[in-house]
């Protein structure tokens, strides 16, 4: 146990000391704010859906990290957890998890895996939705300044500082599930049409967020959903639909549009409040050169599931989830982790691995798919093209 432990340790001061090399870069993003407020879906949740719901995650989740489920869907660390890494902050709490008394100094995560724009209906796999979320945090911020102006130092070490709230970030990564979800009822041209509706919605929740003083967003598009083994399993057996790196044309383009219309909010939001700063991160970009350019990346497997069943090509079956197991034709079969999740882009079908994850997390930190400067925010730079 001692050497397992040691051996978690040399690889996070690894992790810290490169990812700390591409913050200190003179073009790198910088990412040092007092306090992080984040908001999204399985892409940044680090365990409101399982305290939320009381949930039970397989045994396989967490295992390249944390050597057990952490309530965050993939065998390590997220995103958020590498920019945090960064700059040398402990990782986000999830606002949920009340269990061991987490300390809310430096930021809460509001993130929900399953959790879309639209509001959530009955049938919607997780009732965090977006405005639920920014709702959670306005409880969050009152029940801070109610505690904060009663005075006291014990609260001093578990909750933000009042200015935080001004000075703080605010992380948005959401609508991957909006998108993925509308192709098992819709045509792929009412989802075009769909997307200013759930866009509408976003931009409410954010001016709701202005309104009660935030003032620095950040904000990730969609990645190609495309790409993800699931999405293919079930809409890419015919292989015209598929693309020359085998992802499925209809969601990539349909990740496109949103991302399209999301810059431009962007654009309107920087153009109406003359003290809002919003960085701009295009995912979709990262995430498709790490699959079209996956070898050149330290990678064997850009799509095939890490921790799935069925084997190549994609090693998914909807049947049989990560860690699960099932009865196929009356056989029970297993799904069982690769050997080597840092060998492969894709987790579970959906999500990504702790190695996948550390290299965007490296990519964002460069600061070359990313957009903040309000003279510049309307051009498009080498690592910003958005492909229509």
């Amino acid at each position: 146990m001692a050497i397992t432990n040691s051996i978690l340790l040399l690889v996070f001061l690894f992790d810290f000391m490169l990812l700390s090399s591409y913050a200190a870069d003179d073009d790198s993003i910088d990412f040092h704010y007092p306090a992080v407020f984040n908001f999204g879906d399985s892409n940044s949740d680090t365990g409101n859906l399982v305290a939320g719901l009381g949930i039970s995650m397989p045994a396989q989740d967490g295992q390249t990290f944390f050597s057990k489920p952490s309530g965050r869907f993939c065998d390590g660390r997220l995103i958020v957890d590498f920019l945090r890494d960064a700059v040398g902050r402990p990782f986000l709490p999830a606002y949920l998890e009340a269990v061991g008394a987490p300390s809310f100094n430096s930021g809460c995560n509001f993130a929900a895996a399953g959790s879309t724009i639209q509001p959530a209906n009955a049938a919607s796999l997780c009732p965090f939705s977006f405005g639920v979320q920014v709702n959670q945090f306005l409880r969050f911020k009152a029940r801070v300044l109610d505690l904060q102006s009663a005075g006291g130092k014990k609260y001093d070490t578990k909750l933000p500082e009042v200015d935080y709230f001004s000075k703080g970030i605010y992380m948005f990564d959401i609508g991957q599930n909006d998108l993925a979800g509308a192709f098992y009822s819709k045509t792929f041209d009412q989802i075009l049409a769909s997307i200013p509706l759930i866009l509408a919605q976003f931009e409410a929740g954010l001016k709701t967020l202005y309104t009660a003083g935030a003032r620095n967003f950040w904000i990730h598009n969609t990645g190609p959903l495309g790409c993800l083994a699931q999405n293919i399993a079930r809409f890419g057996t015919d292989p015209s639909k598929l693309d020359e790196l085998g992802c499925l044309t209809t969601h990539n383009q349909a990740a496109k549009s949103f991302n399209s219309q999301l810059h431009g909010l962007c654009q309107n939001l920087t153009s109406q409040y003359a003290d809002l700063n919003i960085t701009y991160v295009n995912i979709y970009n990262i995430k498709l050169d790490l699959i079209a350019n996956y070898s050149q990346h330290g990678f064997e497997q850009p799509i095939m599931v890490c921790c799935g069943y069925g084997g190549p090509p994609l090693n998914y079956d909807s049947r049989v989830g990560c860690g699960g197991t099932a009865v196929l034709n009356g056989t029970r079969v297993a799904s069982r982790a690769c050997n080597d999740s840092s060998k492969y882009v894709n987790w579970d079908g959906i999500h990504y691995t702790d190695a996948a994850n550390h290299f965007v997390a490296s990519q964002i930190l460069a600061g070359t798919y990313s957009e903040s400067d309000r003279s510049t925010f309307s051009r498009r730079g080498r690592g910003n093209v958005l492909s229509l």
